[in-house]
Parts: structure tokens; C-alpha cells; sequence
């Protein structure tokens, strides 16, 4: 395990249009209902910039997976857990484009919903990762609880394909769920691969106006972000990296924050390194009350 290397180097460049950037405003009050706070909030954020859009949040292997993890990696210990959300979960099917799309669906997956979370797995993941209740250190658990204890649904899809097939058929998922709450404000949450899908949401002007925020776990930059009018839409946007990830280098995900940052100084997006973490910890590390709670303030 090591400290982040050439953070100083890397992040001096990314601050040289800071100076020139439009302030944040007041803080907003929050939206979601604490649960579990104590245990998910961050313990320690080493490092501030750009009014907090970009933080630096330190990963502790003993603390954050060790002391937390009943067997590492795989169970998390007890009081982490809430198994409430159980009572309401359900497997569905959405016949979309042709297809059938296999999803999970925790509170009011049946509508009348205030707010949908959607999660995307990446590469070898399934409809079944995202509903999880003791793997990656109970985050799956408390996002579950979250929605079910602030009248919301959160879903887990299964993807088939994470190029036109499978952003068509999320696509098609959240225009049923706006059918079946159609004031609920909508989250798309994309782990690693699954990132694709979550970019190319956003690339598409039908698709994003049904977005209110997308979060991405250890996902790949899309260049194409820039020529596709996303810009001036202003879907809010979370990034979040370990600095020791061996698949998308935390270094190349902070220069393309730093020039949506540069070509629109007050494009709503954040960007979280965990200290350390590797390319799993943004899932189980992200705090997700913090997150949707900036995101549901805009």
C-alpha cells in the first residue's frame, strides 16, 4: 500500500484555474434522513480544494476493511447492517427494446417514489452485487436503507452489454420508473465498466433530462462528453478513485474533472480520492447520503 504519488504534481495543475472559478453557494439544507452516519461518514479528509469540489479522503486498509469486515472483503460485520430494505425486495423484469431487463428493486420500486437510485455494475458484475447487504463494507446495505426510510427505490440492473444495447435499455428502466413516479428525481450510480453507460446517459439529450445526478465509482473518462452538448446541460456529476487503482489511473480521471472544470467553471461536479484506496474502495468507501444530499440541493 502506498500514499499517493505525484499528488502535489498532478493536483497544482489542476488548481492553476481555480482562482478564476465561480464560488459555491450556501450550503443547501439537507434532503435525506441520516442512517448510520457514524459509521459511513468520512473519517478524515486530508485535503480541500476548489470551495470542496475536489477532495482528498484517507483509506485506512486496518480501519476501513479489516476492523470493518467480519471475513475482508466479503462480510461485513453486523452493525453495519439494517435488513429492513428486505421486506420490500423484489425481482422484476421490464420488456424494453426487444429485450427483457432483469432488475432488483428495493422500496418503491412500484412507484410513488421521491427519489430512484439506479446502479450499474461493471465487468463480470450482476443485478444481484448491487443489493448485497455485507459485501463491499455494507454500502450496498445502507444505500438500500436510505431510499426505503426517505420514501424512495433504489434498483439494481442487470447489463448485457455496456454499449448502445445496454444504455438503451437503461434508458428504457428509467423512462418506466418516471412513468411510475414521475416527480421522483433520478440517480444513476455506475460502478467501474458500467461508467460507459452512465457517460453515454449523459451524452444523449433525451436520456438526460430524465437525470438529476450520476455517480462514478472507479469509471473511465469519455472524451466524448465534450462535443456531445452534455456541457450545458449541467447533470450534476460525482467522480470518485482510489489512488492505487490498477485499472483507470486516479492521475487521468482528475485531468478530465480538471477540464470540465476549465471549459465550464460552474458545471455541478465533485470529484473524491480515497487515499490508498484501490479500484473497488469508491464503492465501498463513497458516502452516499453526502452525495445525493448535494445533488438533490441543487
Amino acid at each position: 500500500m502506498r500514499r499517493i504519488r505525484n499528488f502535489s504534481t498532478v493536483f497544482a495543475a489542476i488548481c492553476v484555474m481555480a482562482m478564476a472559478m465561480v464560488g459555491a453557494g450556501p450550503a443547501s439544507a439537507e434532503t435525506l434522513a441520516p442512517f448510520k452516519d457514524g459509521l459511513f461518514k468520512y473519517k478524515k479528509i486530508t485535503a480541500s480544494h476548489m470551495n470542496g469540489d475536489f477532495i482528498v479522503v484517507e483509506y485506512s486498509k486496518q480501519r476501513d476493511l479489516r476492523d470493518r469486515d467480519k471475513i475482508d472483503e466479503h462480510e461485513v460485520f453486523g452493525n453495519y447492517v439494517s435488513y429492513k430494505p428486505k421486506r420490500s425486495r423484489s425481482s422484476y423484469e421490464l420488456k424494453a427494446n426487444g429485450r427483457v431487463v432483469k432488475y432488483m428493486g428495493v422500496g418503491k420500486a412500484r412507484g410513488g417514489a421521491k427519489v430512484i437510485v439506479i446502479y450499474i455494475h461493471g465487468q463480470g458484475g450482476n443485478r444481484f452485487q448491487g443489493v448485497n447487504d455485507v459485501s463491499f463494507g455494507g454500502n450496498f446495505n445502507r444505500i438500500q436503507n436510505l431510499m426505503v426510510r426517505n420514501g424512495g427505490a433504489y434498483l439494481s440492473a442487470d447489463i448485457s452489454s455496456f454499449g448502445d444495447r445496454g444504455t438503451q435499455d437503461i434508458a428504457a428502466l428509467i423512462g418506466y420508473q418516471k412513468q411510475l413516479s414521475p416527480r421522483a428525481k433520478v440517480f444513476v450510480a455506475c460502478g467501474s465498466m458500467g461508467g460507459i453507460i452512465c457517460w453515454d446517459l449523459l451524452k444523449n439529450g433525451n436520456y438526460a433530462r430524465n437525470l438529476d445526478g450520476i455517480l462514478l465509482m472507479g469509471s473511465p473518462r469519455d472524451p466524448g462528453f465534450f462535443s456531445s452538448g452534455a456541457l450545458s446541460r449541467k447533470v450534476p456529476i460525482y467522480m470518485g478513485y482510489g489512488s492505487d487503482d490498477q485499472v483507470y489511473n486516479w492521475e487521468d480521471q482528475a485531468n478530465f474533472f480538471k477540464k470540465i472544470k476549465s471549459s465550464r467553471p460552474d458545471y455541478p461536479i465533485k470529484f473524491t480520492l480515497f487515499d490508498t484506496g484501490t479500484h473497488g474502495t469508491p464503492i465501498r468507501m463513497t458516502d452516499w447520503r453526502l452525495v445525493l444530499n448535494w445533488m438533490l440541493s441543487l
